[in-house]
């Protein structure tokens, strides 16, 4: 369930292991947001054993491990090489953005000190 909207998803399942929560998450819950052109910001869970594991070894774990994975390579788009329209990047990117205010930050961080 979204906590904000309370949009909620089900799918029936004959067991409660690691796999099928990564299915369910994969299967339902990613695809509803990617056609809403959303993403999820944050998961609440529960401690149950089908989403808490080793990392090396649990399926849901590594699940998630390959979702940080795309999530890193799109960050790095986003950041990089993709430019924003904003009130402050116009139209550079965020790290260009970020780099191109550097001496003005010093100029601030220099004043506190």
């Amino acid at each position: 369930m979204d906590t904000y909207s309370k949009w909620a998803t089900a799918k029936r399942y004959t067991t409660k292991t690691p796999i099928t929560a990564a299915e369910l998450l994969n299967d339902r819950v990613l695809p509803f947001f990617a056609s809403q052109e959303m993403g999820i910001i944050r998961m609440l869970r529960d401690r149950g054993t089908e989403y808490c594991g080793k990392l090396e070894t649990h399926d849901y774990e590594l699940y998630l491990e390959e979702l940080q994975t795309d999530l890193d390579a799109w960050l790095h788009e986003y950041n990089t090489e993709r430019t924003h329209q904003g009130k402050m990047c116009c139209g550079r990117t965020p790290m260009q953005t970020l780099l191109d205010g550097k001496a003005i930050w010093m100029e601030k961080v220099g004043q506190l000190n």
